[in-house]
């Protein structure tokens, strides 16, 4: 039994928590859609509504004091350097700034009748981008669509009844529990404005403008509210904009929501939905039904499907919606010119939110883009470089004021101006200075999928000048051995023998694993421009002389330089095993004895509690796939829909965080499909209970895309198109033969499931294990 691609989350009730609401956006503009039919709420974000403005938080006294806590760490009194680091390397204040909702969009509705609600559906069309609720009440039916609309830079809801004059209703703009606005003003007869200050020394203005549109029966503005009366049909368009982007937000937020009026609803939903299909329906993922999922599982509301999933049954087409979803989410919440997704992607009801739903950069805004590139979503990928880009000046000033040294460094957190001073006073995470490196490997990664060579001569300075901080900055041990002092394993604490607890240390094993991958894409970059000749030979010799990747006494990576016992076996984050994801050196052919180590690590965190939080599941679902496990693949994934995933699919860390929805999304791409190492692999960790499937769409490094498809376990049919002219080399599971044009591909060579052949610019190829099978996907 086959099925289409799964593209729509549906429920039978409406949104009882901001949880379960269903999550519109266009990258700067988002809103939560509740569905009542009584009272709607729909809760607002905006982007760049964060408190507080720019600040130099760079603590005057860490240089002073770096080389005696460098001293204190070398002669192992952590105390003394765990006490001093606390007083001397934290930020002044200690906290960056923190993102806050817009407000709320409160529709409080009036019938002509008190009966009943009957056939009430609420959903979300992944490929559209468009949430709608339908019901019928007092022998009327009515439907309600939302969006957010990318080109014309709106949020618009669409109220419509099948019998006139059914319409009736009171709006208001709110912003929480003690209104945390400054007026609500009519801008002309159908037009009222928020205005307010985000809060804090420099915070930005925030203008916030709601516009109504209706066919017959009549629009007034009351006081702070707006009274619709009687219509057949009505239009709501929601604008905001702050100073961070605009002179006059206020003008802003109003034109734009007059030139929507002017365009019409059927004009904005047409350029709304060609925009945001160009992008979902890019890729299209089905998974046959192998006979275990419920029967009529498939036609089930969402939540019931997930209840059965947490009730430990299978739903292979459940876990190709998650997969939709994620993609889905990273459309919404980043698109060019907006600000990067956030913990929360853009959806936040809480001023002060769980770890102020920044950008934590010790993993989780790098994990909220690893589907980004694979996912066929490139362009989604850019707001993240512009805020690499925006951290450079901070980040140079903080490497000077903190290390005196070049380039420019980061630490653990950065927020909406890119502040670079370490955040808090959290000794497991705060004094680590991996942050922008890490960072900076999205940018090589986004070019060795798209082969650009303008961006990579863009970039490459911004990848320089990271290396540089650590060219003045790593330490040399007594083994000559090149090492970060102070640091930290995020966010891990180890034992000594002597049983004193420490965070602390000399050269974690994530920092090599790290600056490995960094001075390699360096080294690269400047082949690639036939540049710096002298300092590639510098950054190869640096690399040289970093720790190599050690095994413990139990067969296991080692976290620190030491082989130490860990104060939590069952830690959240698996630092050490970056090597294997994201980073590209730990692989099963190339480093078998590393990969043997990696699974030994895995199965010890597991054992002992571990993938306990959302994101820490999705990230153990991408190191299974790149084990080439599909088995533990799929449990974990078992285990982020059964016991990490919310109603309307949310990560829950607990509480709801996003990236583990975009881990998940990375996680059921590398199971199908990967590309680190050398080769383009089909199938590499395809687990039994997925023996038929279908995926559209993907990228891999190199320039291509791949479609496939397979059946009973082995590869049917797959066809790669190459952007570029380049070496292609697949690794599949069966053998196969390679055409074009229908015509066998000369000079392919194949051996032990490896087949390489020289690709052109334009060109298709087809693999085929025989006859090319009919695709099930629409």
């Amino acid at each position: 039994m086959t099925q289409q691609a799964e593209n729509r989350l549906w429920y039978k009730q409406p949104a009882s928590v901001w949880e379960e609401a269903l999550p519109i956006g266009n990258g700067k503009l988002g809103g939560m859609v509740h569905g009542g039919t009584h009272q709607e709420r729909i809760a607002l974000n905006e982007d760049s509504v964060w408190y507080g403005g720019p600040r130099d938080r760079n603590n005057p006294d860490a240089l002073p004091q770096l080389e005696n806590i460098r001293t204190l760490l070398k002669e192992g009194r952590l105390r003394e350097a765990h006490s001093l680091s606390a007083m001397a390397l934290s930020g002044v204040p200690e906290t960056q700034r923190h993102y806050m909702p817009l407000g709320d969009l409160q529709l409080n509705f009036r019938y002509k009748n008190e009966d009943e609600v009957h056939a009430y559906a609420r959903e979300l069309d992944l490929f559209s981008g468009i949430a709608a609720v339908d019901y019928s009440k007092g022998g009327t039916s009515y439907r309600r669509e939302t969006f957010a609309s990318f080109p014309d830079e709106v949020l618009a809801t669409r109220l419509t009844a099948d019998k006139p004059g059914s319409i009736s209703f009171t709006a208001r703009l709110q912003r929480g529990r003690n209104r945390y606005y400054d007026e609500l003003v009519k801008a002309d007869e159908s037009t009222i404005v928020m205005r307010g200050v985000c809060g804090g020394a420099g915070g930005s203005d925030f203008r916030m403008a709601l516009r109504a549109v209706a066919a017959g029966g009549s629009v007034s503005i009351i006081g702070e509210h707006m009274v619709v009366e009687g219509a057949d049909s009505v239009t709501l368009l929601l604008t905001a904009a702050t100073s961070f982007r605009h002179g006059d937000p206020e003008s802003y937020a109003v034109s734009t929501g007059a030139h929507a009026a002017a365009a019409g609803y059927e004009a904005l939903k047409a350029r709304h939905i060609q925009d945001f299909a160009s992008l979902s329906e890019r890729v299209k993922l089905r998974l046959a039904d192998d006979g275990t999922t419920s029967p009529g599982a498939a036609s089930m509301p969402t939540d019931e499907r997930l209840t059965l999933v947490q009730a430990g049954k299978a739903d292979a087409g459940l876990t190709a919606l998650y997969y939709q979803y994620g993609r889905y989410l990273l459309i919404s919440s980043s698109r060019p010119g907006s600000l990067p997704a956030n913990l929360q992607g853009i959806w936040n009801e809480q001023m002060l939110p769980p770890w102020d739903s920044k950008y934590t950069i010790n993993i989780n805004a790098q994990m909220n883009y690893w589907h980004a590139e694979t996912g066929n979503l490139a362009e989604c990928h850019e707001p993240l470089f512009d805020l690499i880009e925006r951290m450079r000046e901070p980040g140079r000033v903080t490497a000077k004021a903190m290390y005196d040294c070049g380039g420019f460094v980061a630490h653990h957190n950065t927020d909406i101006w890119g502040d670079t001073a370490p955040q808090d006073i959290y000794l497991p995470a705060s004094y680590w200075t991996m942050g922008a490196a890490w960072l900076c490997l999205h940018l090589w990664e986004h070019y060795e999928y798209g082969l650009d060579a303008a961006f990579l001569d863009r970039i490459y300075p911004t990848l320089k000048e990271s290396a540089r901080f650590f060219e003045d900055f790593l330490t040399e041990t007594e083994d000559g051995l090149l090492v970060a002092n102070p640091s930290v394993s995020p966010e891990n604490t180890y034992i000594l023998p002597s049983g004193e607890s420490g965070t602390l240390c000399i050269g974690a094993s994530m920092d090599s694993q790290i600056l490995h991958e960094l001075f390699t894409a360096c080294v690269e970059a400047a082949k690639v421009l036939g540049i710096d000749s002298a300092q590639r030979q510098k950054w190869e010799q640096m690399r040289a002389r970093l720790p190599e990747p050690a095994i413990g006494k139990y067969g296991q990576i080692q976290e620190w330089m030491d082989d130490y016992e860990e104060a939590e076996p069952g830690h959240r984050h698996i630092s050490h095993l970056f090597a294997l994801h994201p980073g590209k050196r730990f692989t099963v052919k190339g480093t078998p004895e590393w990969a043997a180590a990696a699974r030994v690590t895995l199965d010890r965190r597991l054992a002992s509690g571990g993938g306990h939080t959302g994101w820490s599941r999705a990230w153990i679902i991408n190191f299974w796939a790149r084990l080439e496990d599909g088995e533990k693949a799929l449990e974990n994934v078992h285990a982020l829909l059964g016991h990490s995933t919310l109603p309307n699919l949310f990560d829950n860390h607990p509480p709801f965080q996003i990236d583990g929805n975009f881990g998940g999304a990375a996680g059921i791409t590398e199971m199908l499909l990967q590309c680190h190492a050398g080769s383009v692999h089909l199938l590499p960790a395809l687990p039994a209970a997925w023996a038929e499937g279908e995926i559209t769409g993907l990228r891999a490094r190199g320039g291509f895309e791949v479609d496939m498809r397979w059946a009973n376990g082995k590869l049917a049919e797959a066809r790669i198109r190459a952007s570029a002219a380049k070496l292609c080399s697949v690794q599949t599971n069966s053998p196969i033969i390679v055409m074009k044009d229908g015509l066998a591909v000369e000079g392919v060579a194949g051996k032990d499931g490896l087949f390489a052949w020289m690709a052109a610019a334009g060109d298709e190829y087809v693999l085929a294990a025989h006859a090319p099978i009919q695709s099930a996907i629409n």
